[in-house]
């Protein structure tokens, strides 16, 4: 019944298409006129535009002209005119949604109508892909419509210098990956001067392949990391125990769940090897964290699967295109667990200097929209974590590709074997073949089988990306067979070659269902593409992980009580919707898990905004007197509410606690007498406290002069930067064992925000008190002639600006900071102040009685 009313009345995507489709009818009749205007002309509608936009005119009411001037920039630049099915495209991404458009539907043009008609504001758009390879071809080859109609292009990817950065980034239309976008924004709140910042305020955002981005790397947080001096020895040792273990007997592995647990046999042979008496206590808990992250590298993590090793180094596979993901690390030691399984050189560990998730990061822009193949499976979580919904913009020709029902076998080489023979049949008529894997591994091994058969055949997988658009370009031509780890977002259109329609156009065959159907949906578009002829199938086994672990019980009862050899397979529809099932049943814990995920860095997140918005006012403030006397005032605030609190009469008050406290922060010695205290209220205190801080300040800037507003910002920022460095830390390793509160039967995550909040204000009051001690306790020696940067001492200690090196990261993935110039930390020269000058604190007495004493 409903499938019916539906289409009486039409599902609600139908009902949105035809919405938009009056827009798409005015652009269409602009198209005489502007196709009638000489290259000078058309041109010259950029200036009117941005005159028109800025005297008040919406972006929505010049969209029709807007998009039909680049409609035929497109035809006279790249030949390429937009199709009515790609405005409608470019209108859902205007409006901050996602479109779904099926593979070879031509998402990169689509992108460049909402990029032009944005720019327009002058505040800078990002689109946004998933590779170097993608963000530099799209910024040459789309650029030339921009560039033509008097736009400017950037590109943003790893390795540019700050001055090429600042420039992308100053472009009207920015091209570049996800990860340099979200690395920027971290690296731009960590340096020492304004003119150092790259990115302008987050205004517009297209996302290429939206829902690999903003779903399956949502997960993993973006991380800029720099070395934390540990030893390495303790996971040389934890492999060495689990390496010698029996699983079954001494550990059992739930894959379901990803976890490794040690049995109660495991637990006595760990504590025989490392000599302790309990593993679970609280003095062994270094012991117990890598004795885990070991069981897991050798339960979970496989070679040429999840990762592979390349010149001694272990690189980490994403498990959803199969790409090498380059400087990235798992993140709690396991990267190091892994180092130690395969006997490469381990690595430090890491200590982080700030983190994002992309999440987080992209929920930042004003505006944000993505585009990808598939993405209606996951629009409930679009909605709920971008606010983005999804429309299905319809081909521009029939679909007409043939998606066969799934073929099931017993085991998996009978499944293999039967896949080779599929490949020897249609290879043998001519017809191309792409065969997708799940690993590096089975897609290695199908190749050794196809050699076998003589069958010449390319393989596409993290070992051999370099050469991906080449092998993926000719994966349509005649009697072709590519072999490819998940196919999914590779942005390079499969073509069929002449002849090769006739032959049935490209064939697919998936050798394993994936947890997520739009992986599976990915690999299935690759044939099919503007209304070419293609066919899909896929062939599975009862012991591929799918279905061993969600779904394969049913169908090997069917299977025995039918009889069936090893070699005859099930093909069935019922068999294909039960799989499907089950991917929704993942797909659903997946979402929940990743909803949890963003729960916990949601606390952090606003504490993050909190912190980096009072940064950027100590970047952008010339003279931070204001803020420090405010930090003065919010420190002198919690003094009285800790030593003269309201409720509390006056002869209870501990006034000696309280100028002890102050002048071991602030106050000059004997700036103010205990005496002259006693009869004071606590306003007055207050007062009297103030009026102190103030006069202090006056001398301060009297005795440092123009110097003194740098020395503010110097102090400033380096407290902000080294309180937050420590206090990312603490929330990490609260987070880490914040989910035992719920044997108490209390909410790990109300637990989480309470207790992350109570550390947060810590840190802040630890910020004021380093502030007010710096500003008014420490003097500058004066430099040398050769050394070139002033020097702060406090009490003995040497400190210079907060110094942001590290590395980029994600998981704890990454790559090098580029290298801006950082402050040094000369050498202090005592002999500089005379014992019978004047003290450079400030406090009026002479050197010798006071601080060189």
């Amino acid at each position: 019944m409903l499938g019916l009313l539906k289409r009486i009345v039409g599902g609600s995507n139908e009902r949105e298409v035809k919405r938009l489709q009056p827009i798409v009818e005015q652009i269409n009749a602009l198209e005489p006129e502007v196709q009638g205007l000489s290259d000078e002309q058309l041109q010259a509608k950029t200036t009117e535009f941005k005159e028109r936009h800025a005297n008040g005119e919406d972006l929505d009411d010049l969209l029709p002209e807007a998009f039909a001037v680049v409609r035929e920039a497109a035809r006279r630049t790249l030949g390429m005119r937009h199709f009515d099915v790609q405005l409608l495209g470019g209108i859902v991404l205007h409006q901050g949604r996602v479109a779904e458009m099926k593979t070879g539907e031509g998402k990169t043009l689509v992108a460049t109508l909402p990029s032009y008609l944005n720019a327009l504001a002058g505040q800078g758009v990002h689109v946004v892909t998933v590779n170097d390879y993608l963000a530099r071809r799209d910024s040459e080859w789309m650029g030339q419509i921009h560039r033509f109609l008097g736009l400017t292009v950037g590109l943003n990817i790893p390795g540019m210098t700050h001055g090429q950065k600042q420039e992308a980034y100053r472009a009207d239309i920015t091209y570049g990956t996800n990860n340099e976008f979200g690395f920027d924004y971290l690296r731009d709140n960590m340096v020492l001067q304004k003119e150092q910042m790259v990115q302008r305020p987050l205004h517009y955002a297209i996302v290429d392949e939206v829902d690999s981005i903003l779903i399956d790397e949502a997960r993993t947080p973006l991380i800029i990391s720099g070395p934390a001096e540990k030893s390495t020895d303790l996971y040389v040792r934890a492999n060495l125990l689990v390496a010698n273990m029996k699983p079954g007997e001494d550990y059992t592995v739930d894959e379901k769940a990803k976890s490794v647990t040690l049995t109660e046999q495991g637990v006595q042979k760990a504590e025989r090897f490392f000599n302790i008496q309990n593993l679970y206590d609280h003095a062994n808990v270094l012991i117990h964290h890598h004795i885990t992250q070991a069981l897991k590298a050798h339960g979970l993590f496989k070679l040429d699967r999840d990762y592979v090793v390349q010149n001694g180094e272990v690189i980490i596979v994403d498990e959803f295109t199969g790409r090498l993901m380059y400087g990235r690390r798992y993140s709690e030691g396991l990267h190091q667990a892994i180092e130690a399984k395969e006997g490469v050189r381990i690595q430090n560990e890491s200590k982080t200097l700030a983190t994002i998730t992309l999440q987080n990061y992209f929920r930042m822009y004003k505006k944000l929209a993505g585009m990808t193949g598939t993405a209606k499976t996951e629009e409930e979580e679009l909605r709920s974590i971008y606010g983005m919904d999804v429309v299905v913009i319809p081909t521009n020709k029939p679909m007409i590709r043939t998606d066969l029902p799934d073929v099931v076998y017993k085991t998996e080489e009978a499944k293999f074997r039967a896949v080779v023979e599929e490949i020897v049949r249609r290879h043998a008529t001519g017809q191309p073949v792409l065969v997708g894997t799940t690993s590096i591994e089975k897609s290695e091994r199908l190749s050794e089988m196809l050699k076998k058969r003589g069958i010449r055949h390319q393989v596409l997988n993290a070992k051999h990306h370099e050469r991906e658009a080449e092998i993926v370009a000719k994966a349509g031509h005649r009697g072709a067979v590519t072999i490819a780890t998940n196919m999914a977002g590779r942005g390079t259109d499969i073509i069929l070659e002449d002849g090769v329609a006739e032959l049935g156009g490209l064939h697919i065959i998936g050798t394993e269902r994936h947890e997520s159907r739009r992986i599976d949906n990915q690999l299935r578009g690759r044939a099919g593409r503007q209304g070419d002829p293609g066919s899909s199938q896929f062939y599975l086994s009862l012991e591929d992980d799918l279905m061993r672990l969600f779904g394969s019980e049913n169908t090997m009862a069917v299977m025995d009580r039918l009889g069936l050899e090893e070699d005859q397979p099930i093909e069935s529809r019922l068999v294909t919707r039960a799989i499907e099932s089950a991917q929704k049943k993942v797909e659903g814990n997946n979402f929940d898990l990743r909803k949890h995920v963003l729960k916990y860095d949601d606390v952090m997140n606003q504490q993050r905004e909190i912190m980096y918005k009072q940064r950027r006012e100590i970047l952008e403030r010339d003279n931070l007197r204001e803020v420090v006397v405010g930090m003065v005032e919010d420190l002198i605030d919690w003094m009285l509410d800790t030593y003269a609190p309201q409720d509390a009469i006056p002869e209870e008050w501990d006034l000696k606690g309280l100028l002890e406290y102050a002048e071991r922060t602030f106050l000059l010695p004997g700036a103010i007498e205990l005496e002259g205290l006693a009869d004071k209220g606590r306003d007055e205190l207050h007062d009297l406290l103030m009026e102190a801080v103030n006069r202090q300040y006056d001398m301060r800037e009297q005795q440092l002069g123009p110097m003194m507003r740098d020395f503010e910002k110097v102090v400033l920022l380096r407290a902000v930067d080294s309180k937050w460095m420590d206090h990312i830390d603490a929330m990490d390793h609260l987070r880490q064992g914040i989910h035992l509160r719920a044997y108490g039967q209390r909410d790990p995550l109300v637990e989480y925000k309470f207790e992350g909040f109570q550390m947060f204000e810590e840190m802040i009051h630890s910020i004021r008190e380093e502030v007010a001690t710096f500003i008014f306790k420490a003097y500058i020696a004066v430099a040398q002639p050769e050394v070139v940067q002033q020097q702060v001492v406090v009490q003995g200690e040497a400190v210079g600006p907060s110094e942001p090196t590290g590395t980029a990261q994600q998981v704890n993935p990454g790559e090098s900071v580029p290298g801006e110039e950082k402050a040094k930390k000369p050498v202090v020269n005592k002999d500089q102040v005379g014992r019978n000058d004047l003290c450079p604190c400030g406090s009026g007495k002479k050197y010798k009685k006071c601080h060189g004493a």
